[in-house]
C-alpha cells in the first residue's frame, strides 16, 4: 500500500471510513465552489469518485492519496495525480490536484500535500509531464502551483464546466 508521511499529514490509500468525511468536504458549497461548476456531491456521489480513485491506483500505481492528519488521523481531503480526462488538450498529462476541507484551509497543509504527491510523480519516469488545472480566480490554488514551481502553461476553456481555466505545468 502506498503511504507518504510528511511533517503534518499521513498520504494514503482510502478505506470505507473515509467516506463520511470525505462527503462532508465535498457537500460545502465554499469547498466546491472551484471544481468543475460549483456544484456540491452527495454521499453516493462521493461513494463513487472514491471507488474510481481507487480503480485508477489499482491500474496506473498512481492516483489520489486521502489525506489525513498525522496527530489525530482525521481525514482533511485528498491530494495526488490523476489524469486531466475533463480537459483533453492537455493529455498526454498527469494533473496533480487537492481538495481540502475547510477546517483545513489556511495552514499551509494543502501545499504540504501537494509536495509530496508532486516528489511521489516526480520519482516515475513512466509519468508524462505533470500539470496542475485551476480555475481563473482561485486564487489560493494559484498560490500553491506558484509554490510548487510549476509554470503558467495556457489559460483555455474547460469542456467540462464552460469555465476559464489556467494550465499550469512542471518546468
Amino acid at each position: 500500500m502506498t503511504r507518504i508521511e510528511t511533517e503534518r499529514l499521513v498520504l494514503r490509500r482510502w478505506c470505507a471510513e473515509d467516506l463520511a468525511p470525505m462527503a462532508a468536504v465535498n457537500s460545502d458549497p465554499e469547498v466546491m465552489r472551484w471544481i468543475r461548476d460549483g456544484s456540491v456531491r452527495t454521499e453516493r456521489q462521493t461513494a463513487e469518485a472514491i471507488a474510481a480513485w481507487e480503480r485508477e491506483w489499482d491500474a496506473e500505481g498512481y492516483g489520489l492519496f486521502a489525506v489525513e492528519l498525522r496527530e489525530t488521523g482525521e481525514l482533511a481531503g485528498f491530494t495526488g495525480l490523476s489524469v486531466p480526462r475533463s480537459l483533453p488538450e492537455v493529455l498526454p498529462a498527469v494533473e496533480i490536484g487537492w481538495r481540502l476541507g475547510r477546517p483545513f484551509w489556511g495552514r499551509g497543509l494543502a501545499t504540504e500535500a501537494a509536495r509530496a504527491a508532486l516528489r511521489f510523480g516526480r520519482a516515475r519516469p513512466d509519468l508524462p509531464r505533470i500539470v496542475s488545472i485551476v480555475q481563473t480566480g482561485n486564487r489560493a490554488s494559484e498560490r500553491i502551483v506558484h509554490k510548487l514551481g510549476m509554470s503558467l502553461e495556457r489559460e483555455t476553456v474547460s469542456p467540462s464546466c464552460g469555465r476559464r481555466v489556467r494550465v499550469y505545468a512542471v518546468p
